[in-house]
């Protein structure tokens, strides 16, 4: 129940963080390659994705161990 709980939890404000960290990273490398669009959005993407992940992982682990060790 807590890691499914968890991992609707990870569902909602995972992608969300994934679009701040696209959003923040796109807006600061512009200003490092002006002129160029490409090489920003392929670092912002990476980003945003890496971030998405960390966060949905980490909701699932907390959820593991909320169910195992502690509840």
């Amino acid at each position: 129940m807590i890691i499914t709980l968890s991992f609707l939890i990870g569902l909602v404000f995972s992608p969300l963080a994934g679009l701040c960290a696209f959003l923040i990273t796109y807006h600061e490398y512009q200003r490092h390659y002006p002129g160029n669009r490409e090489k920003p959005l392929k670092i912002a993407l990476e980003s945003g994705f890496a971030a998405f992940l960390f966060f949905l992982i980490m909701s699932l682990v907390i959820g593991y161990f909320l169910n195992n060790y502690v509840l």
